[in-house]
């Protein structure tokens, strides 16, 4: 078997194309995302109006937040963003599971007595709570086992002040299968009606590294963010997965060959929208994804993100390709020419020519396109954009 590349004219947005999916998501295109934290929530749930074949490897090495509670408590990969994107993918109509989407979505109080949390939360595994009951059977046992599951491991002392029902529902879940993310990612999907795939970059339990510029080292996602923690205060010079939080102990992890295989179906890869390190770059760290993307012959699409992120300083667009180009050969080798990497720069209309004359000379076609609305400024509209990716698949 022969395998040939065939190219085609794209009209900017393509109507034909947009009307094609808009009418039938179910056989709409498989797009693929590296992406993580709630960046991309919005445009996945305008996603679903075009297709429910979308595909998103979601970064578990969040490091903050009642996530890390649960990392602490269990020894276990992040799940909050996972969790967060499950429900931005879940099925809306009729024909969802809405009684198990509100069950996934619900939040304990952060001002609650502790006692009257347990209690709750009794309840729940009892099938007494209005939430858990709400919903049929055999779905309501199944999520039962989980939620027990958690309470029978869950340490003494554990905080439930705020927490995510949802995350507690896949922490339980991934006790119960043997401290594997998959199956019960796999099971939720199915629970709430998940219109697309969603999938960890790595199976293991991991935290995201810093080298900066001026020679410290950071260890935590949730020290590099600066959404819990003050701004870095000297540029990042080099990310990396470590061990554990209590220093650098560097780690190396493989990119799953159920991820490969998922890549190899896919009609567009898309570097997403989102913090540039800890969201983009650290999807990329696991060994094998360069050479899986470029294994690939579909387009490949980097929409840089607008408005502050902390995380990239004084870095202009160009600096945020050729960073991005640099951790893919890392994997690929530096042979690898551009084109197998990145293909597209999808920008907004106000982008100056100055910011993309460098991309250009790379050879990547900078496309410039009308995405931020009135109403969705200084971001993305998710309407446009997502046009616009369906449009070059």
């Amino acid at each position: 078997m022969s395998e040939i590349t065939i190219t085609r004219a794209v009209r900017m947005p393509d109507p034909f194309r947009i009307e094609r999916f808009s009418s039938n998501p179910k056989l709409g295109p498989r797009v693929l995302f590296f992406s993580g934290g709630s960046a991309l929530n919005g445009l996945s749930q305008r996603l679903k109006k075009y297709t429910h074949n979308s595909i998103h490897l979601v970064t578990p090495f969040d490091s903050g937040g009642s996530s890390q509670g649960l990392r602490v408590a269990f020894n276990m990969p992040a799940i909050g963003d996972l969790r967060s994107r499950l429900m931005a993918l879940a099925d809306e109509t009729v024909l969802g599971h809405p009684e198990v989407f509100r069950l996934f979505t619900h939040r304990y109080s952060k001002s609650a007595q502790r006692d009257d949390l347990k209690g709750e939360l009794d309840a729940m595994i009892a099938g007494t709570h209005p939430l858990v009951t709400a919903i049929e059977q055999p779905m309501r046992t199944l999520i039962q086992n989980q939620l027990g599951m958690f309470r029978a491991a869950c340490p003494q002392g554990f905080d439930l002040r705020g927490a995510s029902i949802g995350n507690l529902i896949l922490a339980g879940g991934y006790l119960n299968q043997n401290q594997q993310l998959e199956p019960i990612i796999f099971l939720v999907s199915k629970l709430v009606g998940v219109l697309g795939t969603v999938r960890a970059v790595s199976d293991d339990n991991l935290h995201l590294g810093a080298e900066l510029a001026n020679g410290h080292e950071v260890i935590g996602q949730h020290l590099l963010t600066a959404k819990e923690h003050p701004p870095l205060t000297s540029p990042i010079k080099d990310l990396f997965l470590n061990k554990t939080l209590a220093g650098r102990d560097p780690a190396v992890t493989a990119f799953p060959k159920r991820n490969r295989k998922l890549m190899q179906t896919a009609d567009l890869i898309c570097y997403a929208p989102g913090s540039f390190y800890t969201s983009l770059i650290a999807n990329l760290l696991p060994e094998g994804v360069g050479r899986a993307v470029a294994e690939r012959t579909v387009p490949k699409v980097y929409v840089p993100s607008l408005g502050l992120d902390p995380e990239t300083g004084n870095m202009n667009l160009s600096d945020k390709v050729h960073t991005l180009l640099n951790y893919l050969h890392r994997d690929v080798g530096p042979d690898c020419p551009t084109h197998k990497l990145i293909n597209f720069v999808v920008v907004d209309q106000t982008i100056s020519d100055d910011e993309t004359h460098e991309i250009s000379a790379r050879g990547i076609t900078v496309l410039k396109l009308d995405l931020v609305s009135t109403q969705s400024a200084p971001y993305y509209d998710p309407e446009p954009l997502c046009e616009a990716l369906v449009s070059l698949t």
